[in-house]
Order: structure tokens, then C-alpha cells, then sequence
């Protein structure tokens, strides 16, 4: 039988039974609880304005936003209070090496009404470590004036006000007068003060009142407290070099003419020239240390090298010494600072190669065994990356127990380097080395010298990419010279250029490397260096090529991108002036760099639509606006490719389009505008728009 429960016939019947269930109000009184005291308040909580999100800043300030010098840093942060007063708020800033100087203040402004926005800029005049933070805090006279205002309007009896603000600016300018500096502001806050209290008509205090200086000065002297402030957050402040340049590699023993021997330093100083004709800024050496014998690599990465080979430069040490000597085959210290002098006065700087690593034969295998993996056996371990063998590396222990006397040996190379004149270094696969040693090696050497930079040349994943540029690496290496369509070209660098990273993560655009040269050069001939090269240099405003890709080489092992007699096995001597180089071009680009702020940012990136997927377009503008250029690439080096970009010049109709790569000009309308690239003519163009109504 089913089990039927019955209901409350009534509505007094329901809360009958309501009433069993809960208590009577007299029951709910609070009683109090005496068994522990009650906390005061913290001060931070009687700050009225709450400061939040303050942008930019990389994982809540745990790492610094990175900036250069003579750029300046927008700062947004989301503020706002309880109540209806008027909020009053600044950045205070100052450098890191004036720990106990005075903090320079630029006040923030509300972005828009009801936004809670409120933004400024402030510059950065000089490299190294910068701090700043947010301060804000409720504006007492700015309040009082605002409704002073208010009451005027409705023709209210001000009396009262005035006096009250009288006394507010009298106050202010006791705190004037006790600055040392602030003794003619007093002086002039107190006839200010009197002006609002005397027996003057209403409307000449008004006046008074609300005049703008006194507001200029008030927001000086007027009582703050209790201002909130934000967390100090950090920007690195780089030099220029950081941002923008263009780097050239060349292995120096390749500069031996066909004399059947290894380059010096002292044959390479007869490519400097050269090098700084092209219009690069930069000149990066691969490691210039002694090279092993043991396990030594041959031609093409062989196993058995012969007697004259000169094995990898990356197999760091032997008898004649290890990361702080030169290899006898190319000179001596003298020789290097010399090749160094000359270099630097064609307006070339050497960027030298940190590669972390040792041969066999180097000092520090005999001196500092427990800096190495060991085998069961006792044999230390080589370096692997399968299927890739390395037997002429041994990779260290970064977590040894011996770990902090190899950091600091490590960190004493880098110094010793320093100490030759060098401040811009290429670190060899930073990744596979501890991430807290480049944390603290990087700002050990930045608190010292500011000035250096360091490049991380780590193909590998993103996150870690991004965590390297986060503890200290100035410029990355990137996924550019593995994106070649149109479609991985714009969300590649519209990740790069327009999303968070960018506030820490420099990229340096290099076309090719001892190690990659990828399929798209290998099969596209002369106009694929053509287009890589305007891609990359216009693209970013870091960017570099190996030496032999102003000759186009393409030759690789079979199904790889290695190089075919690749020169980091070998020495590679070349005609630099065969038929079918591109050095015109890549000088001209050089030129336009230099002359075009517009290519020296990378953040004013704007790509462009075009109606055929091999065409791309793309936009650049100076931080100022004043100088702006529209770069348009065709992607196919194989065949003729045509179609429309679509191109709008602000308050013109028409426009002359004037292109920097030849001196050609177009006639040009608002909107689509036609264009044609034939493989042997042109792949691409880097224009000047000039408005002609």
C-alpha cells in the first residue's frame, strides 16, 4: 500500500509546522563571542581608492616589462574609490641606480567618464634598471572645488566653502614651507588663502577658488594621506641595439682568400668592409675558443676527420686552453682586439658566441670532473639531441653538487669577455641549460655593465622561449625562418607584435643560420632570398643572415636543412662577387632601415588586405606618426604573381606611391590599388605614400 503523507489543511496549519522548524527572532540575536579578542584593522584598510591592474607588467611584476632608451612607457592601471570624491593619481618613477634619490611623479588621467581607466606615459631617459608604481588617493581640495563649482552654478550662498578652502590652502602651504624648495610656493598658497577668506565679493574669491595654478599647486601640497599605492614594478631599459639592428654572421677562419688554409683575425679584417657596405650593425662571431681534437667531426658532420680539418667550433678547449683563450689558428688576444678596433671603426660591433659547453680535450674535463654527467662506468657523457649525436661535447651539470663554483666560473667568462670590449653576446641554446643560472648570471652582468645584450638562440617551445626572454635574455631568436605563408606570416607576427608577450620578448628575425636553411630557400632560387630578405629586415626591426645568403646558396643535405660541406665543419672560402648575389639589394634595405624610423619598431605593425593569398602587405609606422612606410611582398619566387591591396591614406583621394627599393612611382587612389610581381624583375616593395589631394 503506498505510503501517503498528509498535508497542512490550512495556512495556519503551515506555519505550525514552520514554526517547529525555525527559531523564534528573539533566538537569533547575536550573542557575543568572548573567546577571542577582535583584531583592529589593518591600516591598509581605511585606503579609500583601490588600485588595480596595473599595466604593463609581466606575472604581476614577478619579471620586468622591457623598454629602450629614450622610449617611454604607458602606464594604465584601473582605479577608483567608495563614495563620489574626486580621485587624484600618479606614477611615480625613478631609476634603479638612484636607490635613494627622489621619485619623479607624472600625474594619470581618467581615459574617459565611467571608465575607472586612467593612464599616463613617462620617458625613459637612461639604460638599466628602472622602477616605478602607481600611487592614488582621494583629492580633497579637487573634491571641494569641484562642488564649490556645483553650488556657483546653482547660485548657491558659497560663504561657508570658501572659508573652509581657505583654511585647506593655508595647511598646504605650511607643508610648502617646510620643503626646502617650496618656500616661494607658500609664500604665494597663503595670498591665495587670503583672498579666499577676505571680505572680498563672492564672485572675485570664486575666481580665485577655482584658478588653475592654485590647483597646480594644491595637488603638490595638499594632505594626501592615506595614499594607496601598487606594488613596485621593474622595467629594463636596453640601448637602442636592443631593439633595432641588423646582424650579419661570418666564421672568420672562412676569410683565408683560397689560400688553402683557415682564415686569422687578421684576413678577416679584409671583410669587414664588405660586411659594413651591406649596412650591418652588427657582426656576430660563432665561438672563437680553441677546438678539440678528441671525437673531432669531419666534413658534413662525418665521424672520421681528417688532419687538416677543423673539427666545430662549438667543441670548446684543448691543450692551448679553454672558453677565455683563442684558437692559435686564428690569432691571438692582441689580434682579436685589434680585429675588434677595425670592425668598430666601419661602425660594426662584434657580438660574440656564449656556448656553455666543452670538448674532451678542455682544461676544465681534467680540472673539474664533478661539473659533468658520469656513466655507470665513469666516462662523462657527450651530448645527444636523438637521433643527432654530439661526441665532441660534453654539455654540464648545472644541478651538480658542485653547481655554484660552475656558475660562477661561468658568469667569470662572460666578465672576461666583457673586459675585452665586447657587450653583445649570442648564447648557444640557452634552453638546455639551468633557467635560474640565466636569471642570475644575466643580472649579475647587467648590474655591472648595463649596456650588454644578450641573444637567446633557443628554437624550442613557446612557453620556454617566453620564460627565457622573461628572466633576463634581451632578444630572442624565432619561429620566422619557418614561416612562409601569408597566413603564418600575419598571425605569427601579430602574436610577436600585439599580444602580452611583446612587453618582454624581443624578436630577432633571422633568414637563415648555420643550421637551418629551410626548403623555401633551397628550391626557390635568387627571388626567395629576395623575398626573406624583405620580410625579415621590414618585418622586424631586429633581423640577420648567415654570410653566403647575399650569394643565394642553397645547397643542402639531401631531406634536411643542414647545409651541404657545411662551413661549421669546414672552412668555406667563397667568391663574394659571382653572379647572381643580392648585395645591392640588402644594402639598399640596410639604407632604408636606418633612414625610416618606421622599420626600427616593431609594435606599429599593421598588416593590409590583399585579394590574392601569395601577396602580402603590411604597414609600419614611427612612434610619432611622422614617418610611415607600406611594404608589399609577393611570397611565390617561382612564378609571376598579380592582384589588389587594399590602401587608405588619411584625408586623401590620391596618392603617389613612392617606391624606396628602385625610385619608382605609381599614381594611387584611396582603397584597392593594383600590382604585379615577376620573380626576375621584382618580388616586392617598400613604398613611400605621398598625398597628392
Amino acid at each position: 500500500m503506498a505510503n501517503h503523507q498528509r498535508r497542512p489543511s490550512s495556512v495556519n496549519q503551515a506555519s505550525a509546522v514552520a514554526s517547529q522548524d525555525i527559531p523564534a527572532s528573539r533566538d537569533l540575536q547575536p550573542v557575543a563571542d568572548t573567546s577571542q579578542p577582535v583584531a583592529d584593522p589593518p591600516d591598509a584598510q581605511s585606503r579609500r581608492v583601490i588600485i588595480d591592474r596595473v599595466r604593463p607588467s609581466v606575472d604581476d611584476g614577478r619579471f620586468p616589462v622591457k623598454r629602450t632608451m629614450g622610449e617611454s612607457i604607458e602606464i594604465v592601471a584601473t582605479i577608483f574609490a567608495d563614495g563620489h570624491d574626486v580621485i587624484a593619481a600618479a606614477v611615480k618613477d625613478r631609476a634603479g641606480s638612484d636607490a635613494d634619490g627622489p621619485w619623479r611623479e607624472t600625474p594619470l588621467t581618467l581615459a574617459a567618464p565611467g571608465t575607472d581607466q586612467w593612464t599616463a606615459p613617462f620617458d625613459l631617459p637612461s639604460i638599466g634598471w628602472h622602477k616605478y608604481a602607481v600611487i592614488a588617493w582621494i583629492d580633497r581640495f579637487g573634491t571641494w572645488r569641484r562642488d564649490l563649482a556645483i553650488k556657483v552654478a546653482a547660485a548657491q550662498d558659497v560663504g561657508v566653502e570658501l572659508l573652509e578652502g581657505a583654511l585647506r590652502v593655508r595647511a598646504a602651504a605650511a607643508r610648502a614651507d617646510a620643503v626646502g624648495s617650496g618656500a616661494d610656493a607658500a609664500n604665494w598658497l597663503l595670498t591665495q588663502a587670503d583672498a579666499l577668506s577676505e571680505a572680498s565679493p563672492i564672485a572675485d574669491r570664486v575666481v580665485t577658488a577655482l584658478g588653475e595654478e592654485l590647483a597646480r599647486l594644491m595637488r603638490l601640497y595638499d594632505d594626501r594621506a592615506p595614499v594607496t599605492s601598487s606594488k613596485l614594478l621593474r622595467v629594463r631599459v636596453d640601448r637602442e641595439r636592443a631593439r633595432f639592428g641588423a646582424w650579419y654572421e661570418m666564421f672568420p677562419r672562412s676569410a683565408g682568400a683560397g689560400t688553402g688554409r683557415g682564415g686569422t683575425f687578421k684576413d678577416a679584417c679584409a671583410l669587414l668592409a664588405g660586411v659594413a657596405d651591406l649596412g650591418f650593425d652588427v657582426l656576430y662571431l660563432p665561438p672563437i675558443h680553441p677546438i678539440g681534437k678528441s671525437f673531432r667531426k669531419g666534413p658534413n658532420n662525418t665521424l672520421s676527420a681528417g688532419p687538416d680539418d677543423p673539427g666545430s667550433p662549438w667543441a670548446i678547449g684543448s691543450a692551448d686552453g679553454g672558453h677565455t683563450a683563442i684558437d692559435p689558428g686564428l690569432g691571438t688576444l692582441d689580434d682579436f682586439a685589434s680585429f675588434r678596433r677595425t670592425a668598430k671603426r666601419q661602425g660594426l660591433e662584434i657580438a660574440l658566441d656564449l656556448a656553455f659547453q666543452c670538448s674532451p680535450d678542455h682544461p676544465w674535463v681534467r680540472e673539474h670532473p664533478e661539473w659533468f654527467r658520469h656513466r655507470p662506468d665513469g666516462t662523462i657523457k657527450y651530448a645527444e639531441n636523438p637521433p643527432k649525436k654530439y661526441q665532441d661535447i660534453y654539455p654540464f651539470d648545472f644541478a651538480c653538487e658542485e653547481w655554484r663554483s660552475l656558475w660562477r666560473a661561468l658568469l667569470d667568462v662572460t666578465l672576461f669577455w666583457i673586459g675585452q670590449g665586447i657587450r653583445i653576446f649570442r648564447v648557444d641554446n640557452p634552453h638546455t641549460k639551468s633557467l635560474g643560472f640565466w636569471e642570475w648570471a644575466i643580472a649579475e652582468v647587467q648590474t655591472r655593465h648595463p649596456d650588454v645584450i644578450f641573444l637567446a638562440e633557443a628554437f624550442t617551445r613557446p612557453a620556454v622561449m617566453q620564460y627565457l626572454a622573461k628572466v633576463g635574455f634581451t632578444q630572442s631568436y624565432s619561429y620566422f625562418t619557418w614561416r612562409n605563408t601569408k597566413v603564418e606570416l600575419t598571425d605569427y607576427l601579430t602574436e610577436l607584435t600585439a599580444s602580452p608577450p611583446r612587453e618582454y620578448l624581443r624578436p630577432n628575425l633571422f633568414a637563415n643560420t648555420p643550421d637551418i636553411l629551410h626548403a623555401y630557400l633551397q628550391t626557390g632560387g635568387r627571388a626567395a632570398f629576395q623575398a626573406r630578405l624583405l620580410l625579415a629586415a621590414t618585418l622586424g626591426a631586429s633581423y640577420g643572415i648567415y654570410s653566403g645568403f647575399e650569394l643565394c646558396e642553397a645547397q643542402a643535405v639531401t631531406g634536411t636543412e643542414e647545409y651541404f660541406e657545411s662551413e661549421k665543419y669546414q672552412v668555406k672560402h667563397r667568391d663574394w662577387d659571382r653572379p647572381g648575389h643580392i648585395k645591392e639589394l640588402i644594402a639598399r634595405v640596410n639604407r632604408i632601415r636606418r633612414h625610416h624610423r618606421a622599420l626600427q619598431f616593431d609594435w606599429t605593425l599593421a598588416f593590409h588586405e590583399t585579394d590574392n593569398p601569395e601577396i602580402i602587405a603590411y604597414s609600419k609606422t614611427s612612434p610619432d606618426g611622422a614617418d610611415a612606410l607600406l611594404m608589399i611582398v609577393n611570397l611565390d619566387p617561382l612564378h609571376m604573381q598579380h592582384g589588389h591591396v587594399d590602401v587608405h591614406v588619411p584625408g586623401s583621394r590620391f596618392f603617389t606611391a613612392h617606391d624606396l627599393l628602385d625610385d619608382a612611382t605609381y599614381a594611387w587612389r584611396d582603397g584597392w590599388n593594383y600590382v604585379r610581381f615577376d620573380p626576375d624583375i621584382r618580388q616586392g616593395h617598400i613604398l613611400k605614400l605621398e598625398s597628392a589631394s
